[in-house]
């Protein structure tokens, strides 16, 4: 008997932004750590394309209390272990799904979710912001798209808001001893 995997997108359409949106093709502005110093480090502002993920609270967006989104981009294992060959390594990906590696976080892919292979690794350690109009205008332009469901969305929120939590102390209790 084959196991009964859970729903974890939904298939949506339209510009309503919520959190949990998967948004592919978002352009991103990237600036040069010497940005703004000279006149001549303000010409140009590389942009890059991103698969992201939106985190911004939906009843922010709701209400328009966010002009700006909070977005992380999403990658294909094989594509970040190109990025992190350590990721490749035997367990690491394991390791990841356990949430034993902060800053990255898995989720299932919308079109394959038995195969975990097709996951898609959220990359907390990137966080840009983007007007909300861009975003809109964007998600309107993708037609049908993918938004997270949950249980699987708080799960991604608890897992963003985990990794900015941790507090890393200048001394710890000493281990104890029997």
């Amino acid at each position: 008997m084959s196991e009964v995997i859970p729903s974890w997108w939904v298939q949506i359409q339209g510009e309503q932004l919520r959190q949990g949106d998967y948004l592919p093709g978002c352009f991103i502005p990237l600036f040069h750590p010497e940005f703004g110093k000279a006149p001549e480090t303000t010409e140009s502002i590389e942009v890059r394309e991103y698969d992201c993920i939106v985190l911004t609270q939906s009843c922010d967006l709701e209400n328009q209390k966010a002009p700006l989104v909070a977005l992380c981009p999403l990658f294909a294992l094989t594509a970040y272990e190109k990025v992190d060959p350590r990721l490749a390594q035997k367990g690491e990906w394991e390791r990841v799904r356990q949430g034993r590696i902060e800053g990255l976080h898995l989720l299932a892919s919308p079109t394959e979710p038995d195969n975990n292979r097709a996951c898609l690794a959220v990359d907390f350690r990137q966080i840009y912001s983007l007007p909300v109009g861009y975003l809109q205008a964007h998600a309107r332009q993708l037609g049908p798209r993918w938004r997270l469901q949950s249980p699987f969305l708080e799960h991604l929120s608890q897992a963003f808001a985990r990794f900015f939590m941790r507090v890393g102390l200048p001394a710890a209790i000493a281990p104890f001893k029997k």
